[in-house]
């Protein structure tokens, strides 16, 4: 619950002054504040709750058998309440906002559902590949998927508002009334981190292929 609060705190709240300011904060800035307070959580918390402050995330670990299903329900549950209560507390701060950092979708809703699908992908073969594979430093993990998280919301926002997230999109909405959009935000998420999952074992097996028959040869 806290990453998550964190997470949608800190990522809408910089929409939010950056709105309120004129545009100080900037779009890049935006970007890497999301990157960046992924990857401070991770680290912060990681050994806490294993780093769940995404829904669509949960759901891939469980399905990839990394994850308990009976703990999925109790954590998605947690996430939605950190989300929800900094969508609150921002509602509070800035009572005049009228989005609260909601994504909404730039083009066709077709175009941001394939964008939001494409990128959380991306995000959980990353978020896969560098947390359960080897013995990586905490460091190393939480800049991995941090850095991502930056990077597809720097050339991907200003389409779709590349959430990645249904519990980041999920409370902005709620909260603000603005949910006519939200399916995209929770659907498109869920099934790009759960194609990752089949995709990762792939790779897993050509890897293990590869290292055979060098050991052969």
């Amino acid at each position: 619950m806290t990453g998550t609060f964190a997470i949608v705190f800190c990522g809408t709240g910089a929409i939010i002054i950056d709105q309120t300011s004129g545009g100080v904060v900037t779009h890049f800035g935006i970007a890497m504040i999301f990157g960046m307070i992924v990857m401070s959580m991770i680290y912060a918390l990681g050994n806490v709750s294993g780093a769940h402050f995404n829904p669509a995330v949960s759901v891939a670990f469980t399905i990839a058998r990394k994850f308990p299903a009976k703990q999925l329900l109790p954590y998605i549950l947690s996430q939605l309440t950190g989300a929800l209560l900094a969508s609150i507390f921002l509602k509070l701060v800035f009572p005049h906002n009228t989005f609260l950092g909601a994504t909404i979708p730039a083009g066709s809703d077709l175009q941001s559902f394939v964008i939001e699908l494409v990128l959380t992908f991306f995000l959980m073969l990353t978020i896969l590949k560098v947390a359960t594979e080897g013995k990586m430093r905490a460091v190393f993990v939480s800049a991995a998927i941090g850095g991502v998280v930056g990077l597809e919301a720097l050339f991907a926002g200003p389409i779709s508002g590349a959430s990645m997230n249904p519990a980041r999109s999920l409370a902005p909405a709620v909260v603000s009334g603005h949910i006519h959009h939200l399916w995209i935000y929770l659907l498109a998420p869920v099934i790009g981190a759960c194609l990752a999952v089949p995709c990762w074992k792939l790779l897993k097996g050509e890897i293990s292929v590869l290292k055979t028959k060098r050991q052969i040869n």
